[in-house]
């Protein structure tokens, strides 16, 4: 017996927003925004720019990891709104780095904890996973 061969051609109007990769943006949610941005900065190395808000959500605050809108790759910020708390979910954002064991031992000294220590996934190269200073758990990738 054949089995039919299902295709599912693109629709012509997406033909010209094909994307590299399909996430743009992401929030990682706090309700401390000084230590948070204190534990990001520490353990990426990086500096975080504050983000000016909209009139109409004077309420919340939100810190950009630096981003270049023209490269591949997902931009994003820690945010601190109303009505939304920090901490597990169904959601893992990855933070790409040059070997994630460095980051994860910089995370612990920036008060986060470790959730599962460097460990390899093959010829997609490694992870560590830790929880942040609000509670998330966040992932760290490298190839090395």
């Amino acid at each position: 017996m054949n089995t039919p061969v299902i295709s599912n051609p693109e629709p012509e109007q997406n033909k010209e927003h094909r994307m590299d990769n399909p996430v743009i943006w992401f929030e990682i949610y706090v309700e401390n925004m000084p230590r948070a941005r204190a534990f990001y900065e520490r353990m990426l190395g990086v500096t975080l720019e504050s983000l000016k808000n909209p009139d109409s959500l004077a309420e919340l605050e939100m810190w950009a990891f630096p981003m270049e809108m023209d490269r591949v790759g997902a931009g994003g910020a820690l945010v601190k709104m109303d009505g939304v708390r920090p901490g597990g979910g169904g959601t893992l954002v990855y933070f790409a780095c040059a070997d994630c064991a460095v980051e994860a031992q910089r995370a612990v000294e920036a008060g986060g904890t470790l959730f599962k220590a460097k460990m390899p996934i093959g010829e997609y190269g490694h992870i560590a996973l830790v929880h942040d200073t609000e509670g998330n758990l966040v992932g760290l990738h490298s190839m090395q």
